[in-house]
């Protein structure tokens, strides 16, 4: 394994840098608090702070350094997909657990639905189980997600040794599902939300994520901050003072404009609102729809996309 290098390092042989963009959106973090692993042409992306656990594993994946060929391209693609093959998937998740230093503990993965759906996994299961979120105290499991711009967050109690992967779309993030994975630690660990550290990986900015005011409208029943998390935050409902102009008939309006929804702030909020610390908070900054060379974006390659994959785990003694 390469020594740990902070992500101010600028890569070279692409065709942007992405060093002075792999900022920490929180306040009090830096750019110092993501640190990147190279491992055989595999890059990790980890938490400086969370390194230091030496019984913790984690790490977020990117899309360089696979086997899997993409419009001619080796990626590392982490999802069962309906371009790639199975063989490549399996050999690539093996390498990044290699890379990891994970390869002794058993990957579990969900069959992700954007649900609020939570599993406690006291052991390993001999199929995916349906939804979005896991959390465990059992050392030799290692707790997924998969994304391709949805929400990927792990959660870490170094109290109680205890994890949590999850997923987060804008209906999970609506359904609060990162503080309903915390009730769950809360229950089965004794966890308490100051003590725990949050991750929030790379995922579709706002700058990219665009939504119909009809999820703005949800939000705003949901959460009395949400015009926060918009960039311009509109439900459809409001008047138009000079719709005659348009010379259409009434209640043929042409529907209203869509809205950018920043998801990691609104993720963040509801860290911040349970209880935890602003600076246990550590946020990427990495857009997939812009980071395209770094990151698999479904919403930028549509079926062609290839997944990420966050995990965290406890090893075992």
């Amino acid at each position: 394994m390469s020594p740990t290098k902070t992500l101010k390092t600028k890569r070279k042989n692409r065709k942007r840098s992405v060093g002075r963009t792999l900022l920490s959106v929180s306040s009090n973090s830096s750019n110092s608090d993501w640190i990147e692993r190279q491992v055989r042409g595999i890059q990790i992306l980890q938490i400086r702070t969370l390194t230091k656990f030496p019984w913790l594993v984690h790490g977020f994946s990117t899309k360089p350094g696979g086997v899997s060929n993409q419009d001619g391209e080796k990626v590392l693609n982490l999802g069962f997909t309906g371009w790639d093959t199975k063989e490549n998937v399996l050999e690539n998740r093996r390498r990044f657990q290699s890379a990891l230093g994970a390869s002794d503990l058993q990957l579990v993965s969900l069959k992700q639905v954007h649900s609020d759906i939570i599993h406690l996994f006291d052991g390993v299961l001999a199929e995916a189980c349906r939804g979005d979120a896991s959390v465990t105290s059992r050392p030799g499991i290692l707790l997924s997600v998969q994304t391709a711009d949805c929400v990927p967050m792990l959660l870490v109690d170094p109290q109680k040794r205890a994890i949590a992967a999850i997923h987060a779309g804008w209906r999970g993030t609506l359904q609060r599902i990162v503080v309903k994975a915390i009730g769950q630690m809360q229950m089965h660990f004794k966890s308490k939300p100051g003590d725990l550290f949050a991750t929030i990986g790379p995922s579709i900015g706002g700058c990219c994520y665009e939504v119909g005011a009809e999820v703005a409208t949800q939000f705003l029943s949901q959460f009395a901050e949400a015009p926060q998390w918009f960039d311009e935050f509109r439900t459809g409902d409001e008047p138009n003072p000079i719709q005659w102009l348009n010379m259409m008939p009434p209640g043929h309006q042409p529907p209203p404009r869509n809205v950018l929804l920043d998801l990691r702030k609104a993720n963040r909020a509801q860290l911040l609102g349970l209880g935890l610390h602003d600076p246990n908070i550590f946020v990427s900054g990495l857009c997939t729809a812009c980071q395209r060379d770094l990151l698999f974006s479904y919403r930028k390659e549509g079926a062609l996309s290839g997944r990420l994959l966050s995990v965290i785990g406890i090893r075992p003694s």
